[in-house]
Order: structure tokens, then C-alpha cells, then sequence
């Protein structure tokens, strides 16, 4: 296409074939790559009734952190479809939209501003020791048994267990915010989501949202009662907020605790498990981290890289542009294929390749900006102890299954199970 030729959406040719399908939830990257081969930008009607993608590196990256592409999205996502619908899912939308991570600047400076002083750094070292002991209980409990998944008995409880202490989340059982967080993963992972999977989802979030309500009454009386014994935890650090009028009472302080729970395991569960397929299905590769361990912070960029767990986002456009000879209209959707970016041949050396040793700067899969993945830090220094002690206490790992067990939610990408066999 010419540079002096802009073409909107209409006059794009439709696409051949589904993007999205069970080649795609199996593999995406031959989808990505064929996208990338064929053009920078791509109008697909697939996505949320219609949406422009993104698949080059450059690209991704720089809308992530363009305030001309706004995070407000969750309008058109939630609350298409007939007025009845609309009506029945207002509830969804009054607390969905409030989530820090569909925000933008002023309100999500703000917020992001409180929920920080979670994530300090010194915060997590304090939190390092607990981790620790969490992983080896976790791991203390197979002591015997020589085959078992990978995702049910270490990925997916950890991760949990960790977000329930920073949130110091008493009284609300694990099997019920998994089985809540379930389905708004479903919800959210959907290309275009249909009317149950709305209801589904806005039902888990309200089952959720009334847990922390009864939490969030129960951590006021005692500020009330003992006025010294506020805590370090997220939930204390969002009380004070509240008190000093930096976060609002009712919808907005409960979508930042909903927000919290749910991403405070989805990625971490998802990075735990793809990179030990990953190394696993590469034995040399899980060979040489066992001789050295000090790679390990490398080899998980570059396992976060090879395998994402977020493959992809979405902002909306906020006024006309041209990009890439296309006219973009204000408040079309824009989806930055994440998993595309992270494997694009202009900025990765051979990407389709696994390489723990690989330094060629930073990835995606955390995002980029003033969205960039608040609990980012986190995820890492959980995966670092995990990897750490199953190099040191289990280095004989390998796989059961040839094929990998994915999940097939196309944006949090993941494994149903991972069976794994444990010599000597």
C-alpha cells in the first residue's frame, strides 16, 4: 500500500480463515507469524465484533504506552448485545469498568499510587520467607509419589496462597475465588463472548465482590477497635486510602480488590507452568539450568518471552489517526498481540527458538507504560523460589505427556494439566 493511500477498515479484504481456532489454541505462533509476514496491522472481525491487530514488536510496544490508546474498554466488551442484555449485565459493567487495569491517567495514577506501597520492594523481601515455606510444603506433600500434575499440586495453589496472604484474606475459601476467577478468565479470554459467559462471569464478581465486602467490614471494625493494628497487607494499604479519600468508597475500592485476587494468580499459575513445559520439552535447556542455577532470572525472561502468559491485550483508540496506511477511528478497538510480539524476527534473534542464555532486552508479556504489570515483581520473585527448589530437590523432572494439555483460553495462556514423573 502506497503512503499516500489510507484505507479504512471497509475497504480491507476479509479474512480467509478464522484466526482463532483449535490450531490457534493449540500453537498461535504459526497464526502470529503468518499474520507478521503479511502485513503490520490487520482488521478482524473476530474480535469483539471488530478490531484492529497489531503483530510487530514496535508496534506493541508502543501503543502499550501511548495515551492515544486508552485502556476504557470494557463498555463495548460487556454490555453489547440487546437492551434487555445491557440492562441485566449493568451491575458487571459498574464494577468491571472501575478495575485499575481498564483505567486511565488521572484515575489510574491514583490508584496505581496506593497499590504500590504493596509492592515495594521491601514489602516482597519480607514476603520471600513465607513464599519459601509455602513452595516446600507444597512440595513436602509429594515426598514419595513419582507421578503427579504439575499444575494442580504446586502451579495453581501457590500463587493463590500468596495472593491470599497480601491480602490477608481471612475467611474467603481458595476453591471458591479459583472457581470465581475461572470464569472471568473465561470471560475475558473470549474473542467475542456470548451472553453465558457474561452472566457467568458477572455472577463470579459479585460473588467475589460480596466476600470482600464482608471482609472489608470486618478489617474497618477492627481499625475501629484497635486503632495500632492496621497491617502492611493490600487490604490495610487500601483502607488508608479510603480514609484519606484517595480511593472511593463501593464500587471502586471493591473492583481493586476483585482485580487483585484474580491477577495476582492467573499470570504467576500460567508462567509456573508454561516455562517448566517449556524447559522440560527442551531437555538441553533444563539441563544447563541445572548445572547453573545463576541463570535462572535470565531463563525466566526468556521463558515469559517464548511463552506468554498474556497474549494479548486491547485499547481503544481515542481520536482519528493513520498507522501504517490505515485510518483508525476514534474508539475502534486496538489489540496488541502480545505472544506475536515477543517471537517478531526484527527484534528477536531466531525467536521461535528457546534460549535461557538469550539477551536481547525486555519482553511484553508484562506489558509496557503506565500499565506495565503492578505485580510484576512479584510474579518473578515467586517463580524464582518455585524453579529454584525444583532444581535443587527435584532435578530429575520429566515430562509424562508428549503433547501439552492447554487450557485454550486464547488471551491467558495456560495448561489444563501438566503431568510430570520424578526419578530417584
Amino acid at each position: 500500500m502506497s503512503a499516500a493511500v489510507v484505507a479504512t477498515r471497509t475497504d480491507l479484504p476479509a479474512a480467509c480463515r478464522p484466526i482463532v481456532d483449535a490450531a490457534f489454541l493449540s500453537d498461535p505462533y504459526p497464526a502470529y507469524r503468518e499474520l507478521r509476514e503479511a502485513g503490520p496491522i490487520h482488521w478482524s472481525e473476530e474480535f469483539f465484533g471488530g478490531a484492529w491487530l497489531l503483530t510487530r514488536h514496535e508496534d506493541v510496544e508502543s501503543v502499550l504506552r501511548d495515551p492515544l490508546y486508552s485502556a476504557r474498554r470494557t463498555g463495548g466488551w460487556v454490555m453489547r448485545g440487546s437492551e434487555v442484555a445491557r440492562q441485566e449485565l449493568c451491575p458487571f459493567q459498574r464494577l468491571f469498568s472501575r478495575a485499575m487495569l481498564f483505567l486511565d491517567a488521572p484515575d489510574h495514577t491514583r490508584l496505581r499510587q496506593v497499590l504500590n506501597a504493596g509492592f515495594r520492594p521491601a514489602t516482597l523481601r519480607a514476603s520471600t520467607a513465607a513464599i519459601e515455606r509455602m513452595v516446600a510444603g507444597l512440595m513436602d506433600k509429594l515426598d514419595g509419589v513419582a507421578e503427579f500434575d504439575f499444575m494442580e499440586e504446586l502451579a495453581r495453589p501457590l500463587p493463590a496462597r500468596v495472593i491470599e496472604r497480601l491480602l490477608a484474606m481471612d475467611g474467603v475459601e481458595q476453591q471458591d475465588f479459583l472457581a470465581w476467577s475461572e470464569d472471568l478468565a473465561a470471560f475475558i479470554g473470549a474473542p467475542d463472548p456470548d451472553s453465558g459467559l457474561k452472566r457467568r462471569a458477572q455472577s463470579s464478581l459479585l460473588k467475589m465482590c460480596a466476600a470482600f465486602e464482608e471482609l472489608l467490614a470486618r478489617r474497618r471494625a477492627q481499625a475501629a477497635d484497635l486503632p495500632d493494628s492496621a497491617g502492611d497487607d493490600l487490604i490495610a494499604h487500601l483502607l488508608h486510602a479510603e480514609a484519606s479519600g484517595k480511593v472511593e468508597s463501593g464500587a471502586e475500592m471493591l473492583a481493586q480488590c476483585a482485580m487483585l485476587l484474580f491477577a495476582g494468580h492467573e499470570t504467576t499459575r500460567n508462567l509456573l507452568g508454561n516455562g517448566l513445559q517449556a524447559l522440560l520439552s527442551h531437555p538441553e535447556q533444563w539441563r544447563q539450568l541445572r548445572q547453573t542455577p545463576d541463570l535462572l532470572p535470565n531463563a525466566l525472561r526468556e521463558l515469559l518471552r517464548y511463552e506468554s502468559p498474556v497474549q494479548y491485550t486491547g485499547r481503544r483508540v481515542t481520536k482519528d489517526l493513520v498507522l501504517h496506511g490505515c485510518r483508525l477511528r476514534r474508539g475502534e478497538l486496538v489489540v496488541p498481540l502480545i505472544g506475536a510480539a515477543n517471537r517478531d524476527p526484527a527484534r528477536y534473534r531466531d525467536p521461535d527458538r528457546l534460549d535461557i542464555t538469550r539477551r536481547e532486552g525486555s519482553h511484553l508479556s508484562f506489558g509496557h507504560g503506565p500499565h506495565v504489570c503492578i505485580g510484576a515483581a512479584l510474579t518473578l520473585l515467586e517463580a524464582e523460589i518455585a524453579f529454584r527448589a525444583l532444581l535443587a530437590r527435584w532435578p530429575e523432572l520429566e515430562l509424562v505427556d508428549a503433547e501439552p494439555r492447554w487450557t485454550g483460553n486464547p488471551v491467558y495462556r495456560g495448561l489444563a494439566s501438566l503431568r510430570v514423573h520424578r526419578r530417584g
